[in-house]
């Protein structure tokens, strides 16, 4: 009976520490696989080490080639002293203070000894070398109304800088000073560039010389509205690369030290840095470039016509299967367009070959293009594609018009109220060339119509392709008009005509 108890616990005994072995070496394996998963094989420490240092050696690279062809750019704009010597204009007191204090005593606070310089501004920004003579990139907006320029090179030295040419519309702008054998930066292709790729930028932020950050292209095509007032072309690249004042007109560059923006705004709320950068890309600054070096300006193309993106709805109104394309919203008298027999509610789909997917793409082509040269457009009209040839004006003989984005159907009702637009009303209301149509009398709060803009004193001329020319005309069009399905309305406000599409949303 005593042998059979040790043989069992012998057994149990040999079990136990078999149990507790495999344990051991379960145990030792895992936190082996577990190790070279969180830490790597040696070798592949060595790879992700030869990795980290190659991205570094690139960084230093670029930043020792490229720091002798960035510039720092100081201007000094000078202001005579109003009558008077207040170092203030009274219109320039904040409003706020001139209620609390009231003008006498703001005008005494403010009020500057006499016989004192005239006042001056300084501005500081950056710049980048584009020819070994002298020729510097930079923004417009760093030069603008400077009344003296000085660049101070990499090593110190600095330079007197004249203007040689500006463009608004870009915030680009060339300036020359008398000096050989500088260092060129190259220009690249921010095309070739995509969303995730190592940029550096390189510039005078607050002061600080040939300061270089680092970061990725975190977006391209971006519009920001820095230009609106001047009718601008944004096609900014968005960076995290750091860009504070001081940066403007300063390059933006790829690992191959290679030019592909021109650092121009930020989105800040505190005005400083906050992660949001923007650069003019390097195809739209060597065009300028180019021209103004040319030209001493720059050369716009247009074809005489307002456009807009499509959306769904729009685009199945005209029974057009696809959002790609841009919509043609009016047609200025007189223009390429009008003389090439374009329409409004044509969509072109085509310009000089290749396929469009927004205003935006053909906007910056046709500018692009220089005047006189013929185009060749592909539209869609009453479900055919039709080529079309125009001849392209240059902008100088463009008329001027302004209009506000698009805006979003809502829910509810049409609710809209019109009358009949006679010659005498019209003449009463100040019209130019009155068309056959309703004027809008009254827009219903919270209805269709109110929440997609439509307001009172616009002009409907068509509901969908039905021209309209009196308020009986409106209501028959809209009868049997399915609310949920909605409708197209061209409308017209000023001189501009657009295309609104009414329906709920679902």
């Amino acid at each position: 009976m005593l042998r059979r108890h040790q043989s069992v616990i012998r057994q149990w005994v040999g079990l136990t520490l078999t149990v507790a072995v495999t344990s051991i070496l379960v145990t030792a394996v895992c936190q082996y696989w577990s190790s070279q998963r969180l830490f790597g094989r040696p070798a592949d420490r060595a790879e992700s080490s030869a990795t980290v240092d190659q991205l570094a050696h690139s960084f230093k690279q670029v930043a020792k080639e490229v720091r002798a062809s960035v510039v720092s750019v100081s201007s000094i704009r000078r202001f005579e002293r109003p009558a008077g010597g207040r170092s203030i204009p009274r219109q320039q007191i904040p409003e706020e203070l001139r209620r609390i204090f009231g003008d006498d005593s703001l005008e005494r606070f403010f009020e500057a000894p006499q016989g004192r310089e005239p006042l001056e501004q300084q501005g500081l920004g950056s710049g980048v070398i584009a020819s070994s003579d002298g020729y510097i990139i930079t923004n417009n907006h760093v030069v603008q109304d400077a009344d003296e320029l000085t660049i101070t090179l990499h090593d110190g030295v600095t330079h007197k800088a004249e203007v040689v040419g500006t463009d608004q519309k870009t915030d680009v702008a060339v300036l020359k000073i008398s000096a050989q054998g500088l260092t060129a930066a190259r220009l690249g292709d921010a095309d070739l560039m995509e969303v995730g790729d190592w940029v550096l930028a390189i510039g005078s932020p607050f002061n600080y010389h040939q300061t270089v950050t680092a970061g990725i292209i975190s977006a391209k095509g971006r519009r920001v509205g820095v230009l609106q007032s001047v009718q601008g072309y944004e096609d900014f690249i968005q960076t995290d690369a750091a860009i504070n004042p001081g940066n403007s007109g300063g390059p933006l560059l790829n690992l191959r030290g290679e030019v592909i923006g021109i650092n121009t705004v930020i989105a800040s709320r505190s005005g400083s840095f906050n992660g949001l950068g923007f650069a003019i890309p390097s195809k739209i600054v060597g065009h300028v470039y180019e021209a103004i070096i040319k030209h001493g300006r720059v050369q716009r193309g247009q074809i005489g016509t307002l456009i807009q993106d499509l959306d769904r709805d729009l685009a199945r109104s005209f029974g057009y299967d696809s959002t790609d394309g841009v919509l043609v919203q009016d047609v200025l008298p007189e223009g390429p367009a009008d003389r090439a027999g374009i329409r409004s509610g044509d969509i072109i789909i085509r310009y000089q070959g290749k396929a469009l997917q927004n205003a935006k793409q053909l906007r910056h082509a046709v500018a692009a293009t220089p005047p006189g040269t013929r185009a060749k457009l592909v539209v869609f009209r009453d479900g055919q594609h039709r080529e079309i040839q125009i001849v392209i004006q240059s902008q100088e003989n463009q008329t001027r018009v302004s209009r506000g984005p698009p805006r979003t159907p809502s829910p509810t009702t049409l609710g809209i109220t019109g009358e009949t637009l006679t010659p005498e009303r019209a003449r009463q209301l100040g019209l130019e060339d009155p068309e056959q149509c309703v004027l809008v009398t009254r827009v219903e709060a919270g209805s269709l119509a109110a929440r997609a803009g439509i307001r009172r004193g616009d002009l409907v001329l068509a509901v969908g392709t039905q021209p309209i020319t009196s308020v009986r005309e409106l209501h028959e069009s809209l009868e049997g008009i399915d609310r949920s399905v909605g409708v197209r309305l061209q409308v017209k406000r000023g001189k501009v005509r657009s295309f609104i599409f009414l329906k709920p949303p679902r």
